[in-house]
């Protein structure tokens, strides 16, 4: 008998996670589109209007009939009543059919001195730490107690919040507070032993492929 209730209280909390677990699956936020994302739009009724349009840089897309439409930040739903809403100045009732047809992958780029400078694809959550790994590691002469992070104040805005990192030996010991998690649009600046100082806030720096020191 003893068995029997244990094995039933097993049963009721695994029950118990799987629907925590399903209801977090729910909650999850929907995709908001960005720079990068391509769209397919389909007329039903007018399919000589039928085109496909890339966001812009500044989150607009340019269409035959709604003209100039900002959809950065919005759901692909939201995006789809806007646009419906501006077509309807020009068409009667328009249906319309608002696929994403492809989209900007998130990604970091890793600059400096690592082995294999540029863009790397965001997965997953991922940290300074594990972004410096994917672009080949540390060089020899990589100061691994100063690296630093630019991270946009805002989308499209050209300045950055700039922090410092200490990463030296992390990999190798239990201090993993000092590692930082990473946002979309990040860059990272491995310097060698020569370094110059930062501001808390600046300029977002091109990176030179060619010596791999900021250009600004």
């Amino acid at each position: 008998m003893k068995r029997i209730l244990v094995a039933l209280a097993l049963s009721l909390a695994i029950a118990g996670s799987l629907h925590a677990a399903d209801d977090k699956l729910h909650t999850r936020a929907r995709y908001r589109l960005h720079t990068g994302d391509t769209l397919l739009l389909q007329y039903r009724l007018s399919p000589e209007l039928n085109q496909t349009a890339m966001v812009g840089p500044d989150g607009y897309v340019d269409l035959n009939v709604a003209g100039s439409v900002k959809v950065s930040g919005l759901t692909l739903q939201e995006a789809h009543d806007l646009i419906v809403q501006k077509a309807s100045e020009h068409l009667n009732q328009p249906e319309l059919n608002l696929e994403l047809k492809d989209f900007q992958h998130p990604y970091v780029m890793v600059a400096g001195q690592v082995y294999a400078p540029g863009k790397i694809e965001m997965r997953e959550d991922m940290t300074a730490l594990q972004a410096i790994m994917l672009a080949g590691g540390f060089r020899d002469s990589a100061k691994e107690t100063r690296i630093v992070v630019f991270r946009r104040i805002s989308q499209g805005s050209d300045m950055a919040e700039v922090r410092q990192l200490n990463l030296h030996r992390v990999h190798k010991t239990m201090q993993l507070e000092q590692d930082m998690a990473l946002e979309p649009g990040d860059i990272l600046y491995v310097p060698n032993n020569m370094l110059a100082q930062f501001s808390r806030i600046m300029r977002v720096p091109n990176f030179s492929t060619s010596t791999g020191f900021p250009i600004y």
